[in-house]
């Protein structure tokens, strides 16, 4: 094998690198010439960092020879080495460049990742640096080191992102950068009970989000078509009422052992799992599964339909309160998040002196298991405990906006996820193919024109936790189906959520997400190629 020649490095290194590369699976070194570089185009990135200046002249370029640095200590240093190893995991497939990771030494290391940055950087800040020397990521944290990665992943040119051998250069813009997000609650939500997903493709749509910064991946877990979560103590919850989903096709669950693996998947990348398990409505198949969850003690059929609010859980019955505490103990072991989300919206059946009496009993099962409470805006309506979450889904309507207030006076937080703007299971225009309209149609330039802090009239912004956006899967049975309309409206609810409000401009926004494009069909992403964005 030809190896290329490289610039001298002092002597006493000349062994450290050559162990690193023997140490490192060689990937086939050898390429076309070397061509002269050439400026590398100014990045458009997606969130906008907090602040980017640019290096005139200062560009650099990814060689073979390069070689990846971590610093750390040695508490974070398994978790540092993590997010190198993702990274250049990633780069040798594309690039074919071994790129051994090493501790760093000055002078040897091309690209270096540091978790020995300042505490003012917080827990997901990060500064980056890209000079004719090399490349610099530092983080206080290896959670702002993940975050400075996937910027520096969007530095380098799209095919990066490549499953297979591309062909160089590999040029980075010279720059500087230091960013922090706006809201520390960047969201999605995955509806796996009206389709369910299988574990594969959740992890492909977590690897999607955390491109773009969002740190809360809410599952919704059991609705009127689907349970999808194994609980011990209730096994029909999945052996009955998670085999079928919309439309009557075969349905599913997740294990202990699969739900464990997406936790760990989304750990990984530095999502958090948010459980969801509906109640008091929303639970036909738990009703379906057990009879004597139902007030007459007569279980209903499985249901398959789309329509909501049809069922609800028997409010009066101890056994009601006997099976959450089971559910969400279960659920609570399986979830080492600090969040579960009761659910609580569309209790159409449920008499509303039930419902007030519910919610705080329900909420305490959730306490009890030392985890706060999460739900959909109509929780506002009741006491709520401290540190619980109310999740906005309103679409600008005065009831809604109303129940976002009464959360934060009861010094609850609170999600923004307006259906008129974040659902991205809404359609485009009227001419997409699948989606629903009942929140209107909301396009790409819709879903990002919106700013959090003034969506919501006198919802003090200290009261906000962010922002998250729903995917609804009625009318999604496939992978291709979710990224079609999950794609690119999400990056735009990242970039309100992560990115400061004077940041937030359609104009540039939309020339940003067109440099996207290209990133997207390395990664393979069935996205919705919208005209009012110059596709490049």
């Amino acid at each position: 094998m030809t190896r290329l020649a490289r610039p001298s490095r002092r002597v006493s290194l000349v062994g450290l690198l050559a162990a690193a590369l023997l140490a490192t699976p060689l990937i086939a070194m050898s390429t076309p010439a070397a061509a002269q570089p050439v400026a590398a185009p100014a990045p458009a990135l997606i969130p906008k960092p907090t602040s980017q200046q640019a290096l005139a002249g200062q560009d650099y370029s990814l060689k073979p020879w390069s070689v990846v640095g971590v610093d750390s200590s040695s508490k974070e240093r398994r978790a540092a080495q993590k997010v190198a190893d993702q990274l250049t995991s990633q780069l040798r497939r594309s690039t074919g460049y071994p790129l051994p990771v090493v501790p760093v030494v000055p002078g040897l290391t091309d690209i270096k990742l540091s978790t020995n940055g300042p505490t003012s950087l917080g827990a997901e800040g990060y500064q980056l640096r890209v000079d004719r020397k090399g490349v610099s990521v530092t983080a206080a944290t290896p959670e702002g080191l993940f975050r400075g990665v996937t910027t520096l992943r969007q530095l380098l040119p799209a095919k990066a992102d490549a499953g297979t051998r591309q062909a160089g250069p590999w040029n980075l813009a010279g720059t500087a950068i230091a960013d922090s997000p706006r809201f520390g609650y960047r969201g999605t939500m995955l509806d796996v009970s009206r389709h369910f997903f299988s574990v594969a493709e959740v992890k492909r749509y977590i690897d999607l989000a955390s491109l773009y910064k969002l740190n809360k991946f809410h599952m919704h877990l059991a609705d009127d078509q689907g349970w999808r979560i194994q609980v011990d103590s209730w096994p029909r919850l999945t052996t009955y009422g998670g085999s079928l989903e919309v439309d009557g096709t075969p349905g599913g669950s997740y294990t202990k052992a699969e739900f464990a693996e997406i936790v760990r998947y989304a750990a990984d990348r530095y999502l958090q799992v948010i459980p969801e398990i509906d109640t008091p409505g929303h639970t036909n198949a738990a009703l379906a599964s057990y009879a004597q969850l139902n007030c007459d003690g007569v279980a209903p059929p499985l249901y398959t339909g789309t329509e909501v609010g049809f069922s609800s859980l028997c409010v009066g019955k101890q056994v009601t309160y006997d099976f959450l505490g089971d559910v969400f103990r279960e659920v609570a072991q399986q979830s080492p998040g600090d969040v579960i989300h009761l659910g609580g919206d569309e209790a159409h059946s449920t008499p509303h002196s039930d419902y007030l009496t519910f919610v705080p009993k329900a909420a305490a099962q959730v306490t009890k298991q030392h985890k706060r409470v999460m739900g959909w805006q109509e929780i506002a309506e009741t006491p709520l405990p401290p540190g619980s979450i109310a999740q906005y889904w309103g679409t600008d309507d005065a009831r809604s906006q109303e129940l976002a207030r009464k959360a934060a006076a009861q010094g609850a937080k609170v999600v923004l996820s307006p259906a008129n703007r974040a659902y991205l299971d809404m359609k485009y225009d009227d001419s997409t193919p699948y989606g629903q309209d009942w929140a209107g149609l909301v396009s790409v330039q819709t879903g990002y024109d919106w700013n959090p802090s003034t969506l919501v009239p006198n919802l003090p912004e200290g009261a906000i936790a962010g922002v998250e956006a729903p995917i609804w899967t009625e009318t999604l049975d496939n992978l291709d189906k979710l990224e079609y309309m999950a794609f690119p409206r999400l990056p735009g609810i990242a970039e309100l959520g992560w990115s400061q409000a004077s940041a937030l401009d359609w104009t540039a926004y939309k020339d940003r997400l067109g440099a996207q494009g290209s990133r997207w069909d390395a990664l393979s992403v069935n996205f919705y190629r919208a005209p009012e964005i110059n596709w490049r």
